[in-house]
């Protein structure tokens, strides 16, 4: 038990290191691989082993990953450090020809350097001879076999038999060899055979080099002529001209290719990106045939690959993508892309891996067209929320049907009812993200998840500016410009509006990002794209919460509204002022208690808005109550804010009384009670309510009354508060009022009751 444990632990702390300190103890010089393997094995059981191999091979895959990031780091250093190599090469051979030319020169001299002083006299009557027995035909067998060799090499080369003249060219560098070492000729017909060869290789190789370049050779042919070049000891030159063949060849396709599929460009993207990667693989298939791995060629070739790959790109972007990214056609660029994406994979079988190259190429026309899409979403919204009615239907026939996650209630499963800018604002966000998805290698999710937050942000301006007097903070919303919206004019279509937004942001919006993460995976499949969806889902959390502010900007908005609706009249003065407490003991007779008018207002608001919420809100309760609880804060913390209305309170003329403190009192009690039966009673509304109260005491203890000896007792608080949330909810009965003589409503006549009924009603 303790041993699993401590390779348990030993394995988690691994876990935790990072790849280069993972990678120390195989980068030591003294690293012996089997007391490695012994120490980790000879300990664990067959669970344990197969863990430690899997470990090994995601440490595999980790170091290729970073070796491949630290090759694409120098790789433009890398290539031309190669292809200087590789011309460093091509010039060594060709000096070794020429020295080994210069050496058979020097060697024919030198061997005829010790003949006494007569045969260099008679040196030139010697060659006389010679040239006159050629021309004579006193030649001896092997100079005979030279005169023959010499024409058979102009014949194979006249009629392009390139395997025989090569085969003659062995043969006669093989005789040239031999004559040196058992001086089978003479000196001038040694110099005559190896001039002739070196004359005759050069020709054959111009012969091959045209041959090359002809747009008919192709196939076994074209191997064989890049193979004769490269053993004739021109192996880069080869090379390079079989590259430029199959460019060549790719770009005699290119007219034809335009004409035929000028007018679809899905059609055009298939044709080309068909045509430039089997053009790449047939390339690779051939350099591979011909030179194997060699690095110096391999680089060469991935060079030219990338090239093609950059030249295909443009002209994708010129006859396809422009058009269809700058008018925010993002399907088809998305479409197109998806093409070129699964035609280059092919080539990762070959070694090729272009998927980087089209990603740095391809990217910024994608996002083009994503602001492009996004842009004319934002346009689209505006110009339909302002003929929005703010009435909350389904979406219409043929709309986009909403599959509902887990998360959400079985109410919320079937489509969800919104206004009709905002079905409309959801149907374009799910197409725009269905779009983005298929592109997931191109790592858009960010761009894609920043750009719906922003056109979201702006429809919640629009739907801020949907609110009766939003005229006077128009110009705080961002982006909102001179964008014309229709006004929420009664309480139930400004509720839609939070509907709209609560609903967006809670449910579909995130919802519908769920298409940027891979696919999970199979269970035959490696865990890679399950660990990639995990990473994301930390990103789209944070998404969520930036989308859920938003839609705290227009609750904010929405409350501070209506509650200066009801705090303030329509000529700036206020409902709730000190007056209504100072005035209360200037009165004789003790006053009918009864909430404050202003009070009774909220209340009745309040009961609306949870009436209409109920219905509205369904499976999304806590919006609702949060809804009602901040409304309630809004006016009680303007009421604990307002420094005149506590000036007058503590040190106006007419300070607060008995009578008046009664009245606060019963105000804030009443607020307690009716938010706590709604549920709605938050931990900072109570205490905010508990200060005020304490206030008020503290101001008439400090005119010099004992506030405590005047105030009822806090259950009658509590039963004129609920008396009056009867009668304010037309559920009261007060038919045996006058038969409980200690009663707050006991000495009440029926007109007392008929007097507060009217009053509760002003």
């Amino acid at each position: 038990m303790s041993r699993t444990s401590s390779i348990g632990d030993s394995a988690e702390l691994e876990g935790n290191l990072t790849l280069s300190d993972r990678l120390k103890v195989f980068k030591n010089s003294h690293f012996d691989p089997n007391a490695f393997v012994t120490s980790k094995c000879q300990t664990m059981n067959e669970k344990e082993i197969r863990h430690l191999c899997s470990n090994l091979v995601d440490l595999k895959k980790a170091s290729a990953e970073e070796m491949r990031k630290s090759v694409y780091a120098n790789y433009a250093a890398f290539i031309r450090t190669s292809r200087e190599i590789s011309d460093l090469e091509g010039q060594l051979i060709s000096m070794r020809n020429f020295l080994s030319t210069q050496a058979a020169l020097v060697h024919g001299l030198s061997e005829h350097a010790r003949i006494d002083s007569l045969w260099a006299a008679s040196e030139d009557s010697i060659a006389d001879d010679h040239l006159s027995n050629l021309d004579e035909g006193e030649l001896s067998e092997s100079e005979d076999w030279l005169i023959e060799l010499l024409d058979n090499f102009e014949v194979l080369l006249a009629e392009r038999r390139v395997q025989e003249a090569m085969q003659a060219l062995e043969k006669g560098e093989e005789l040239a060899t031999e004559s040196r070492k058992k001086h089978s000729f003479s000196p001038t017909a040694l110099v005559t055979l190896e001039t002739a060869i070196r004359n005759q290789r050069q020709k054959l190789a111009y012969q091959l080099a045209e041959a090359i370049s002809q747009p008919s050779t192709r196939g076994q042919e074209l191997r064989s002529a890049v193979l004769a070049l490269k053993n004739l000891g021109d192996a880069p030159c080869a090379h390079t001209l079989l590259l430029n063949s199959h460019h060549q060849k790719l770009k005699s396709s290119l007219p034809s290719l335009r004409s035929s599929n000028s007018s679809c460009g899905r059609a055009y993207t298939v044709a080309l990106s068909q045509i430039v990667f089997s053009t790449i693989a047939q390339a690779a298939s051939d350099s591979l045939a011909v030179y194997g791995e060699e690095p110096a060629y391999t680089s060469e070739l991935v060079t030219w690959a990338v090239r093609e790959t950059e030249a295909f790109a443009f002209l994708l972007k010129r006859h396809v993508l422009a058009l269809s990214a700058a008018s925010g056609g993002l399907r088809v660029v998305a479409e197109c892309i998806h093409i070129c994406m699964g035609h280059c994979s092919l080539l990762e079988a070959r070694g090729l891996s272009l998927a980087p190259v089209l990603l740095r190429l391809f990217k910024p026309i994608i996002e083009q067209a994503v602001n492009a899409n996004l842009k004319k979403i934002e346009e689209i919204s505006a110009a339909l929320a302002a003929a929005d009615d703010w009435l909350l239907i389904y979406p219409p026939a043929g709309g986009r049907p909403f599959s509902s996650s887990a998360s959400l209630s079985s109410a919320m499963a079937s489509q969800p009812k919104l206004s009709s800018s905002a079905n409309r604002f959801n149907s374009m966000i799910q197409d725009f993200l269905e779009d983005v998805g298929p592109l997931e290698s191109l790592q858009l999710d960010g761009s894609a998840l920043g750009g719906v937050l922003q056109v979201f942000n702006s429809y919640v301006n629009l739907l801020m500016r949907a609110l009766p007097s939003s005229s006077e903070t128009e110009e705080s919303l961002e982006g909102s410009g001179s964008k014309i919206v229709r006004i929420a004019e009664t309480e139930s279509q400004q509720l839609a509006l939070l509907a709209n937004a609560s609903l967006l942001a809670d449910d579909l919006l995130p919802y519908a990002a769920m298409k940027l993460l891979p696919l999970p995976p199979r269970m035959d499949e490696q865990p890679k794209r399950s660990s990639e969806r995990q990473s994301r889902l930390p990103e789209q959390r944070e998404w969520k919460k930036k989308l859920q502010r938003s839609v705290d900007r227009l609750r904010d908005s929405f409350c501070r509204q209506h509650a200066l609706d009801l705090i303030f009249t329509e000529n700036g003065d206020t409902h709730l002022n000190a007056y209504i407490y100072t005035s209360l003991d200037d009165n004789v007779e003790e006053p009918e208690w009864f909430p404050s008018p202003i009070l009774q207002e909220l209340f009745m608001k309040l009961t609306r808005m949870a009436s209409i919420t109920t219905d509205m809100f369904i499976g999304r309760e806590r919006f609702a109550t949060v809804l009602l609880m901040r409304l309630t804060e809004t006016v009680i913390l303007w009421l604990s804010d307002d420094q005149t209305f506590w000036e007058e309170i503590e040190e106006g003329p007419k300070p607060l009384g008995p009578l008046g403190l009664q009245q606060l009192y019963l105000d804030m009690e009443f607020v307690l009670l009716f938010s706590s039966q709604g549920r709605y009673l938050s931990r900072n509304l109570h205490q905010v309510i508990k200060n005020i109260i304490a206030r008020a005491i503290d101001a008439v203890a400090a005119s010099g009354v004992d506030p405590y000896s005047t105030l009822p007792e806090d259950d009658w608080f509590a039963e004129v508060a609920q008396i009056a949330i009867k009668m304010l909810t037309g559920k009261a009965n007060f038919g045996n009022v006058e038969r409980d003589a200690t009663s707050p409503t006991a000495s009440m006549s029926a007109k007392s009751v008929s007097s507060i009924v009217s009053h509760g009603s002003n």
